[in-house]
């Protein structure tokens, strides 16, 4: 197909962030970022590219999308990639052992949409090129979105990827234009306080002697911020939930 039309003027909507999670080749950012520009995603985040950032491979690869190009941010982990987002999908081509919501990326599109159109952020996580993302990053999301591909031949590229999630997403804002927002839930925490909330929970949990076995230790935790993050908790309820345990805290200090 042909590249860019100068006549068109960009429509910068607000869309989905995309986050590629350290991916190696500059030729496989590019080919994302073109795939974003064709459905009118302009947001990248980038955890810790192999080559680099900039990467004239990318730039290269990208077909001139360049509005895409002079917006892409670089972090060195995939918690601050996320923090300012409210709700985040984890793209990933394997079976987990987690108690994790699965949709399919028709969902995904229109409920980043619904999400979006409530003045929040929303994010899609993608892995990297050999083995994609692994359990702490897929933890932290709040659903998995699968891809209806061939059990026998179910690997995609970045760009592939990206690609369908970004129709998905721009099929969904375009034929649901007004979609109505429940406000009265809420705003959605961030995934930085969530992080947070975590943190503090299993911190008062090593204090009080919970975890009594120290090598299961990890899965305990994965499965502790698994169960938190299907309740969906919003700024207030993030707020409450670490008053109870600073609650909880300061009651066990005065009985010890």
């Amino acid at each position: 197909m042909a590249g860019t039309d100068s006549s068109k003027k960009l429509d910068l909507r607000p869309g989905p962030v995309v986050v590629l999670c350290e991916p190696q080749l500059g030729e496989n950012i590019g080919t994302a970022i073109r795939a974003m520009a064709n459905f009118g995603l302009w947001e990248l985040r980038l955890v810790n590219p192999r080559e680099g950032w900039p990467n004239e491979k990318a730039i290269a690869a990208s077909t001139k999308a360049a509005h895409v190009l002079e917006r892409v941010r670089v972090f060195e982990h995939v918690e601050d990639a996320i923090a300012d987002l409210s709700l985040v999908y984890a793209t990933t081509a394997r079976k987990r052992d987690m108690f994790k919501p699965v949709i399919g990326p028709d969902e995904a599109g229109s409920k980043m949409f619904a999400h979006i159109g409530g003045g929040q952020k929303a994010g899609l996580l993608f892995g990297r090129e050999r083995w994609g993302l692994n359990h702490d990053e897929v933890v932290l999301c709040d659903a998995i979105v699968a891809l209806p591909v061939e059990e026998a031949f179910a690997s995609l590229n970045i760009a592939q990827a990206v690609l369908i999630l970004a129709y998905e997403w721009r099929r969904a804002s375009r034929a649901e234009e007004g979609l109505p927002f429940d406000l009265e839930v809420g705003a959605p925490a961030s995934k930085d306080d969530v992080v947070r909330m975590f943190e503090h929970l299993e911190g008062s949990l090593d204090n009080a002697g919970f975890f009594t076995v120290p090598e299961k230790r990890a899965s305990m935790v994965h499965n502790l911020r698994t169960m938190l993050t299907r309740a969906n908790f919003n700024e207030q309820e993030v707020r409450t939930f670490r008053g109870v345990i600073s609650a909880l805290e300061r009651k066990h200090l005065r009985k010890s």
